[in-house]
């Protein structure tokens, strides 16, 4: 079995932004609000931080703490919609259970929303009139991409329709006019499609739920599910069972998780070129 790196093909998408960004004629600014002190959350607000920096793009720092009511906090996101230069703000998810999600994540200006996770520019992205796009989604087709394989005639299995993975991932392959089997815990046969695909993206986040008997000899597996064990962060798939059967993994760490960032960075990039257009 052959790994994709993830970290790699990161920093190969990385140095392009950062040429890209350094040709403007502003430097683009990037949020990522956080509310409370979940150390989990924090760390990732941190490694994005550096991520864009090292792009040459400027990180505008807004912290929150836990209490911060919905209306508080949408007025926050008005003002930082407003900040110049600002070419994308996200969320760190999860957000308090006292927050309205919806309600916050409609609050960023659609032309700013790099996550895609607002009503307006989820609905661009499904139309098919997409600046930018979701950047787990994005970053899973990147990782298969760079197998240089013809994927018309594959057989390919999409486990979950999460809104971060599933759905986004399903839509950018029937853009590409190649229909996925969606497999859901409802799907009837759903043993048999996996054992059958060429060609697996799992994003159900849970943990090593796939396992080599489950799997064809040589199937790319493309893993973008997470879920925590034993204090770490493992993927949907087990990669001890199916070492010795798949034929590429990316792995979870170091696979779909820093191609995410990077391209996230890129949404960042796309509006700043925008903007330079208006």
């Amino acid at each position: 079995m052959k790994i994709i790196d993830g970290r790699m093909l990161s920093k190969e998408i990385l140095a392009k932004v950062r040429k890209e960004v350094a040709s403007l004629p502003f430097t683009p600014v990037f949020c990522d609000i956080l509310i409370g002190e979940d150390p989990v959350s924090k760390q990732y607000v941190n490694m994005k931080a550096k991520m864009a920096m090292s792009a040459g793009i400027s990180f505008h720092n807004a912290s929150f703490p836990a209490s911060i009511t919905t209306k508080e906090l949408i007025n926050e996101i008005r003002k930082l919609n407003n900040v110049e230069n600002m070419c994308g703000i996200i969320i760190q998810l999860p957000l308090p259970q006292s927050i309205d999600k919806r309600a916050v994540l409609d609050a960023i200006t659609p032309a700013l929303d790099v996550d895609c996770l607002g009503s307006q520019q989820s609905i661009k992205f499904y139309q098919g009139e997409f600046l930018i796009g979701f950047p787990t989604a994005l970053a899973c087709m990147v990782a298969l991409d760079s197998l240089n394989i013809d994927l018309k005639n594959k057989k390919i299995a999409v486990l979950g329709q999460g809104d971060l993975v599933g759905k986004p991932v399903a839509a950018l392959f029937r853009f590409r006019n190649i229909k996925p089997k969606i497999i859901t815990s409802k799907t009837e046969n759903k043993e048999f499609l996996i054992k059958e695909a060429d060609v697996i993206i799992s994003g159900i986040g849970k943990g090593k739920y796939i396992k080599g008997d489950m799997i064809k000899r040589g199937v790319i597996l493309i893993d973008a599910g997470t879920s925590e064990s034993d204090g770490g962060i493992v993927g949907d798939i087990d990669l001890e069972s199916v070492k010795d059967v798949a034929g590429w993994l990316s792995p979870v760490p170091g696979g779909v998780g820093p191609i995410t960032v990077a391209m996230l960075l890129g949404n960042v990039l796309a509006v700043a070129k925008k903007k330079t257009h208006e």
